[in-house]
């Protein structure tokens, strides 16, 4: 990408705006730093979406689906490998800071990238608030002396600082909070597979019967198994950060390329090896919506203080999850700025190649969202979380409909960037935008989801506007 002079007093550079949809196929040089390395990209891959949607959150769809739960997670992820096998057909050949955001802009025109940009960006910064009022919560909980407020201050003052210095100790991080959390759930698989054919102390096989048995494998039908992929979908997002993260890797084509090729498989597995563990180990009705079925599994095969090591295994995902939505959402808004999309402030980048605007930008309304949360969470909070509710599915569908169009445009223009090519093309590409469909319109059936749907609409529309009146403006400024 194109850049004006340096700045000399700020010590700082400034991207030009415009400057992704400069080329066709957009080989421009980022004005980002590089600095991550194939390492970080793989663990970020593995561990970006692995957090307490997993640990925590799966324990309501065990409740919904029973055994069955398998077959959703099954669906979902399905659903989920293939948008990464998408972004990274993309990102691979055309790598940039705003990944499925510039795919978007090239393949639809800027209302599109407009909109998709600044809809993930409001997606990051509101979960970011739930996520460091959860870590709060359970920090507060081991050292109930200090507030919650006070822990969530510390946390986002650290992971401020972290995403201030160079790229690479965002790298570090995560490679470390990803390779804890990966570590986290092989041990698990382990241990229930010891258990599950007897091999543990005092332990006797438990066989088939618990999946089986309590009503069958599907004891709500197939009603159950769509029920169990509504409550479970969403825990596959942030698989979408490796792709922006790849931008600033020494070499974004191939890195993106082995980075989505070693995690599509692996995620699915740990997904759903881990459901098909637990609901053997032990009944599904012994599960209940917001207990994780982690610990009950782990309190049953005798692991000692099982609550107090998932507490810190959900702490750590809870924070990786704060650490890169605090990145993606600086990297979206710079990219959206370097495109002329956002304020031209957040463009200037400094020495060491940080977007420290953007990124103090993100901070900024993701402690007011944090604010919201801790004040109001059942109202104004509430509000705000309903309108990013479905906001990911919209996200899916644009980066679907963008591969679409980029497909036949790379191989036309230059084929030798297909370095990673989405599978059974086009053909799978319109089946998950079918599954994406069938999933809002369940959300529209189901009483509980449908506000988050409606309301994720309404934000999308309004974003939308937001980008007709721009592009009218500036029609008739030309």
């Amino acid at each position: 990408m194109h850049n004006e002079p340096p700045d000399q007093a700020a010590g700082t550079a400034v991207a030009g705006p415009h400057s992704a949809t400069a080329a066709p196929l957009g080989q421009e040089p980022e004005p980002l730093a590089g600095g991550l390395k194939q390492r970080h990209l793989t663990m970020l891959g593995l561990g970006g979406v692995i957090g307490a949607g997993l640990f925590v959150g799966s324990g309501a769809g065990i409740a919904v689906a029973g055994p069955g739960i398998v077959v959703s997670y099954l669906l979902a992820g399905a659903l989920a490998m293939c948008v990464m096998r998408m972004l990274g057909e993309m990102s691979a050949a055309m790598p940039a800071s705003g990944a499925f955001s510039v795919h978007a802009e090239r393949a639809l025109g800027r209302w599109a990238g407009f909109t998709v940009g600044w809809l993930y960006w409001f997606l990051l910064v509101v979960v970011l608030a739930v996520e460091a009022t959860g870590a709060a919560t359970i920090a507060h909980g081991w050292v109930p002396s200090v507030p919650q407020w006070t822990w969530v201050l510390i946390f986002m003052v650290v992971f401020t600082g972290v995403n201030l210095a160079a790229v690479r100790n965002f790298g570090e991080f995560e490679f470390w909070f990803a390779a804890l959390k990966v570590a986290a759930i092989v041990l698990f698989l382990v241990l229930g597979l010891l258990a599950i054919f007897g091999m543990l102390p005092d332990t006797d096989p438990v066989g088939l019967t618990n999946l089986t048995g309590h009503g069958g494998f599907l004891p709500h039908g197939w009603e159950g198994v769509v029920s169990g992929v509504l409550a479970v979908v969403f825990a596959f997002g942030g698989l979408e950060v490796v792709t922006i993260a790849a931008a600033e890797s020494d070499d974004p084509a191939r890195s993106v390329a082995r980075a989505v090729r070693s995690a599509v498989y692996r995620i699915l597995f740990f997904y759903v090896g881990s459901m098909l563990v637990i609901v053997t180990v032990l009944p599904w009705t012994a599960q209940r919506a917001g207990l994780s079925p982690y610990v009950k599994v782990l309190d049953s095969v005798g692991v000692p203080s099982a609550g107090t090591i998932m507490n810190i295994v959900v702490f750590v995902a809870l924070l990786s999850a704060l650490n890169a939505n605090l990145y993606g959402s600086s990297r979206m808004v710079f990219s959206l700025a370097e495109r002329g999309e956002a304020p031209k402030a957040l463009l200037k980048v400094d020495r060491g190649g940080v977007p420290r605007r953007a990124v103090l930008a993100s901070v900024a309304f993701g402690f007011v969202s944090v604010l919201l949360n801790l004040e109001w969470p059942d109202t104004v909070f509430l509000y705000m979380l309903n309108a990013v509710g479905a906001v990911l599915l919209f996200v899916w569908a644009l980066i679907a409909v963008s591969q679409l169009r980029l497909r036949r445009r790379i191989e036309r223009e230059a084929p030798e960037r297909l370095v990673l090519k989405m599978w059974a093309f086009p053909w799978l590409t319109w089946a998950a935008l079918a599954g994406m469909a069938a999933v809002l319109g369940l959300m529209l059936t189901d009483d509980g989801a449908r506000p988050q749907v409606l309301w994720s609409a309404g934000a999308a529309a309004f974003v939308l506007v937001c980008a007709g009146v721009r592009e009218l403006v500036e029609r008739r400024a030309g």
